[in-house]
């Protein structure tokens, strides 16, 4: 097999890009270990910066996102049991869209195969050869049979166990990285919206985080153990938790519903860099990892592969490489923005177990001085919202 572009994983950052090559006359092929039906139900974070919203509609696959997204112009801080709002919207102009990640995954697809793009699902057995040499390959199975595929150029785009960061020689590639002693405890539920805007809560149990996926169907999370079990907890001892860390008092109580999914997320901070080695670039989760608490993942996928794409775009057409090279320092400078976000955020609302009473008085003057300081609440929500491109 022959394509311009080679793109490992198709997760977000792998399909955009497919994409937003398709839309300049740019041939690709796609590779995916998992089935179409696993990247399409496999349940991910929602919140889109206004940036990617605006690029995923100007690009003709933000339709139902449009139609079936919730557009939120701010979001509720609680702790010492009031909530604090936000106002995203009047500090900058901006706001942002709950939108699931495998709903733009599903919206992704369609497009590709729409355009008869080369989406391969199933793959196994990848490995990426000649990274150094103007046809770099990469070697996998399909359906059974041993396939080659030769490539300008080889994207990264198969998240943190992917192969292709592997690839880049470790005298090369140096990774950043922070395991927080923390976990999500992640569900859905069979409800009405509790409120019309995320709320992150702060408590002496632990951070707690309400948001939505429809108007019938609800996401919710609470900090617990990365190492407990999900069967640990039944649905009563859930919503006792979640209630008790979300009280306030003004009366407000949230919505209960049938509990219908359960998982544990892990919470880490990562960076390899550099995001380029000779003709292979990572993009999105194979390059960094940020955890949820700042909502920056699959933006940071998002403003990889735009940048990424325009790169390419002038080094196919024109022979000019400039972008390509500029693309790792370009796209680390918005990372660590991210992470750093990210991290503060992270900070700001969870319980540390080895925190001493002089840290916990620290965090709750931080909280404090974030909702009663126009230029703090400015700072968090020029971040939320997402840097301009």
């Amino acid at each position: 097999m022959r394509t311009q572009v080679g793109i490992i994983g198709a997760g977000p950052a792998g399909l955009l890009l497919s994409h937003l090559l398709h839309l300049q006359g740019i041939e690709s092929v796609v590779l995916e270990c998992r089935s179409r039906e696993e990247i399409e139900a496999t349940i991910r974070a929602g919140v889109l910066e206004q940036g990617s919203r605006d690029l995923l509609i100007e690009t003709g696959v933000g339709e139902r996102m449009q139609r079936e997204g919730f557009v939120h112009h701010g979001i509720e801080l609680s702790f010492g049991g009031r909530r604090h709002r936000i106002d995203l919207t009047e500090l900058t102009g901006r706001s942002i869209t709950v939108y699931a990640q495998h709903e733009v995954i599903k919206d992704l697809v369609a497009a590709r195969l729409a355009a008869q793009g080369q989406l391969l699902f199933e793959v196994s057995d990848v490995n990426i050869a000649d990274i150094d040499s103007e046809r770099p390959t990469v070697s996998f199975a399909h359906k059974g049979e041993a396939a080659r595929l030769e490539c300008d150029y080889v994207i990264g785009c198969d998240g943190f166990h992917g192969v292709s960061r592997g690839t880049i020689p470790h005298h090369v590639r140096k990774d950043y990285s922070r395991v927080y002693p923390f976990g999500w405890f992640g569900i859905l539920v069979e409800a009405p919206p509790s409120s019309h805007e995320l709320i992150y809560a702060q408590h002496e149990r632990g951070f707690a985080l309400v948001s939505t996926r429809s108007a019938t169907v609800q996401r919710m999370y609470f900090q617990c153990d990365p190492h407990d079990k999900v069967e640990h907890w039944s649905d009563d001892r859930i919503w006792a938790e979640l209630h008790s860390r979300l009280e306030n008092d003004d009366g407000w109580r949230l919505t209960e519903g049938r509990i219908f999914q359960k998982n544990i997320v892990a919470m880490r901070s990562f960076v390899a860099t550099p995001m380029r080695h000779g003709r292979l670039f990572l993009a999105g989760d194979a390059a960094h990892i940020v955890p949820p608490t700042g909502a920056k993942g699959m933006n940071l996928a998002i403003a990889d592969v735009r940048l990424l794409a325009l790169a390419l775009v002038e080094a196919i057409r024109n022979g000019k490489q400039e972008g390509l090279e500029r693309y790792s320092d370009t796209a680390l400078r918005r990372v660590w923005r991210a992470e750093h976000f990210s991290w503060f955020m992270t900070s700001l609302l969870h319980s540390f177990a080895d925190a001493s009473d002089f840290q916990r008085q620290l965090q709750r003057s931080e909280l404090e001085y974030v909702v009663s300081s126009r230029a703090a609440m400015t700072s968090l929500a020029e971040n939320y919202v997402g840097l301009p491109f």
